[in-house]
Parts: C-alpha cells; sequence; structure tokens
C-alpha cells in the first residue's frame, strides 16, 4: 500500500461539493459574552510577553522602531485588515518565541498560523483572534474553558491541549498542540469517500467519550461538527476503491485516503456554556443543529449528542445528513429521514416556531419556499436505508445506535455515557 503525508490545509477550491454555507475548520459561531475582559497590556503571560496596543505606542514609535523593525525583534507595526484579522508576513516573530512558519485557516473567530515554538522545540497552531471587543471576550471565555478541561484530561486524550495565550497588538493569541486535518478536511480531500466502519466506531467512541467528560464537568460544547474534530496525525495510506472496482488501477480515482490512526481530538470551544436552566437561544452550526433548538423548547446536554449522531452519519455516508439552510426544510428533512415529530414537541413550541406547524403536524409540503425545496425532501432516504447502503458489517447495531442518539425527545435520547455502552461498541464488533 502507498503511504503518503497530508501537508496541505485547506484548499478550498478543492471542494466540488455544492455547500449551502461555508465550512471553515477553526470557525467560531459569534457570540457576546457576558464575562468582562481587560487589556493585559505589557504583562508576562504565560512566559511570553503581551504587546497591546495603547496610546503611548504611536506617541513613541520612533523609539520603538529602528528602520521599520522593532528593537525587541518583533515585526513593523501593521494595521488589522477591515475586519480586525491580525496581519502578517511569512516568517515573521510573533514575540520573541514564535516565528511563522504558514497560514493554516481563517474563520469568523480569526486565523491559525503554524508556527515554530523557540522554546519547546516544536511547531504549533496559534489562533489569533480578530481584535474586536466581542471576539476578545470570547477568547477569553474558551482559555477558560480551555484551562478547565486540561486541569481534569490529565492525559490530554480527549481535546486540544492548550499550550500557552497570551495577548498581542490587541490580538488574542491561543497557542494549541498542532494536529493534523479536521474529519471534514479529510472527508473533502477525499473526494467524500466514506471512512471505513471501523474508524467511524472509533472515531464515534472516542467522540462521545469526550462529551461524557465534558458533560460530567457540566459543560455543552454546542457547536459540535466534522470541522471541530480533528485527527491526531496527517498520515494515511492509499487503498483500493473496491466500491468504484470498474475504474482502472491506472486512475488515480480508484484510490481511496484511510487514517493510518483513528486518534482524535476536539477543537473550538468559544461556544461551550455550562449547564443552565434558561438555555433557549440558538446554538449549533445549521446541520448538526437538534430538533429542540430549532422548535424553541430549551436546550441542554442533549444537543451535543444529537450533534455527534449527525457526524457519524456523514463520516458513514460521505454527506451531511441535513444539508440545507431553512427551518422548515431542515424539520421536513428530520421527518423524512426520522419518521413524524412528536406531538407533544409541536404542542410546546415558542412564538417564532408556531408558523412551522399547522392543525397539529408540520406545515409540509404546503409551506415550503419552493418546488426545489420539496425535491430536495423527497430524495432524502429513511435512516436505514441510508446507512445500508454505506455499511457492510455491523450495520445493523450501527443503525440501532444511531436512532437512540438521534431520537426527537431530547429526555429520551441517549445520554453519551449510554451511548457507550451501546453493543456497536462491544468487543465483538472490534473483532470483526
Amino acid at each position: 500500500m502507498e503511504t503518503e503525508r497530508v501537508t496541505e490545509f485547506p484548499m478550498t477550491h478543492l471542494d466540488r461539493r455544492p455547500r449551502k454555507r461555508p465550512r471553515l475548520g477553526w470557525d467560531v459561531a459569534p457570540q457576546t459574552p457576558k464575562a468582562q475582559i481587560g487589556i493585559f497590556c505589557g504583562q508576562e503571560i504565560g512566559n511570553v510577553s503581551s504587546f497591546a496596543p495603547s496610546a503611548a505606542l504611536s506617541e513613541h514609535s520612533s523609539s520603538l522602531f529602528s528602520k521599520g523593525v522593532a528593537r525587541n525583534g518583533s515585526p513593523p507595526w501593521r494595521e488589522d485588515d477591515k475586519d480586525g484579522h491580525y496581519m502578517f508576513e511569512l516568517g515573521d516573530d510573533l514575540t520573541s518565541r514564535y516565528k511563522v512558519h504558514s497560514k493554516m485557516g481563517e474563520g469568523t473567530f480569526g486565523r491559525v498560523l503554524e508556527c515554530w515554538d523557540r522554546e519547546r522545540k516544536e511547531m504549533v497552531a496559534i489562533k489569533i483572534v480578530r481584535g474586536i471587543k466581542k471576539y476578545r471576550e470570547a477568547a477569553m471565555i474558551e482559555i477558560d474553558v480551555l484551562q478547565q478541561l486540561g486541569k481534569h484530561d490529565k492525559g490530554g486524550n480527549r481535546c486540544v491541549q492548550l499550550r500557552n495565550w497570551f495577548d498581542y497588538r490587541n490580538h488574542i493569541c491561543i497557542v494549541f498542540e498542532k494536529l493534523g486535518p479536521s474529519l471534514y478536511d479529510f472527508l473533502r480531500k477525499n473526494n467524500y469517500r466514506t471512512f471505513p466502519i471501523d474508524h467511524v466506531r472509533e472515531i464515534g467512541r472516542q467522540l462521545l467519550e469526550c462529551v461524557a467528560f465534558m458533560h460530567d464537568l457540566h459543560l455543552i460544547h454546542t457547536d459540535l461538527k466534522p470541522e471541530n474534530v480533528l485527527l491526531v496525525s496527517p498520515d494515511y495510506v492509499k487503498v483500493p476503491d473496491y466500491k468504484g472496482s470498474s475504474r482502472s488501477p491506472k486512475d488515480s480515482s480508484y484510490y481511496k485516503r484511510v487514517p493510518k490512526s483513528s486518534a482524535i481530538k476536539v477543537i473550538d470551544f468559544g461556544s461551550t456554556t455550562y449547564e443552565r436552566a434558561d438555555q433557549n437561544y440558538i446554538v449549533s452550526t445549521r446541520h448538526y443543529r437538534a430538533p429542540e433548538v430549532i422548535l424553541g423548547l430549551g436546550w441542554s446536554y442533549p444537543c451535543d449528542v444529537w450533534s455527534v449522531g449527525c457526524i457519524l452519519v456523514e463520516l458513514c455516508s460521505g454527506e451531511a445528513l441535513f444539508q440545507t439552510h431553512e427551518n422548515l426544510e431542515h424539520l421536513a428533512m428530520m421527518e423524512r429521514v426520522l419518521g413524524p415529530l412528536p406531538q407533544h414537541m409541536l404542542k410546546r413550541l415558542d412564538r417564532h416556531a408556531e408558523k412551522y406547524v399547522r392543525r397539529g403536524r408540520l406545515d409540509w409540503p404546503e409551506g415550503a419556499a419552493s418546488r426545489e425545496s420539496v425535491r430536495a425532501v423527497s430524495k432524502l432516504l429513511r435512516l436505514q436505508n441510508l446507512v445500508m447502503q454505506h455499511v457492510d458489517h455491523s450495520g445493523g447495531d450501527f443503525i440501532h445506535l444511531l436512532q437512540g442518539l438521534l431520537r426527537y425527545d431530547p429526555l429520551e435520547r441517549l445520554t453519551a455515557r449510554e451511548a457507550l455502552r451501546h453493543p456497536f461498541f462491544s468487543r465483538d464488533n472490534l473483532r470483526r
């Protein structure tokens, strides 16, 4: 078998699948947390000096810079772009400790740079948050969550590890261990070919262990999706794609990529929240959003479990389960795949969701926005049929697990701990 190493990230021009929303590996939904965060100007944080801007900088720029280079070795001061993103050049120093090697990605929240850590002698990923108040505040909340997780996750095997953080020129910089590509990027670069069921099983087990770990700490991630689950290693092997066996082995599309290791870690805790009683605002990226969130019924830990179910279907099929951008169509897709929504949930809608129901049932297809929307829903398969198209063994156990993860009523949905005890993860299945 041919062995290769993935180095490119991301290559959005290779995305051949039409999407109705951007897919960004380090994207975080904008939020305005209640925490009040100050600017740590010029203080030592994690052994790295912070260089937040101040009025004094412009007043004394002539003493700080000589021929366009700062005396302490930092790059010349550059204005942020119009969106508040940090401007950089490859080879720049990011404080005296880090050297910019490459750009890894960009999202709503900021930019992620691959940097060389001179102190630890390793490559790291540094998330440089936009220099805007609400993003700085959300970043501080993410740091607090990461520190809490790190305190309890001694082995660092569940969630991405926080190496360090500092405040540099009005940008919160969060230093992470460098990991491999996200599950979504791996799918995309693999032309949306499915993961082997044994990899789906192992990834699902680790994902549920991370969710259970967070829930035990009274934390809800709220934005689980393939972009926020990273393979630890970028290495993969190429194997024949037997489902496309009509192609010649000389054809590069005859082969598909399989990760050499199924080890994963969860990232992006900018939307993570502690469990509270009044949580009814919108959370989760659309494709992975639970029905109780759409219907305005309030949400808690089960919304993460629903997202895990959607992720596992996507790994098994190569496509997002609910590809939509509109609430009524989304609910209609759920009914097409999973059966009718329970009456007791439809009767408890909040005022914003009442328009989706008429005479005790979902207003579909009468309320559809277009004929194209009706056709898109009608093309969907029932969950069992969808899974059996792609799974050669363990199909029955996998379908039963998914049905538990994707129960409409959050009170009846499996918890992460319950799901881990499911036969799909049993030793018998692992030996097959």
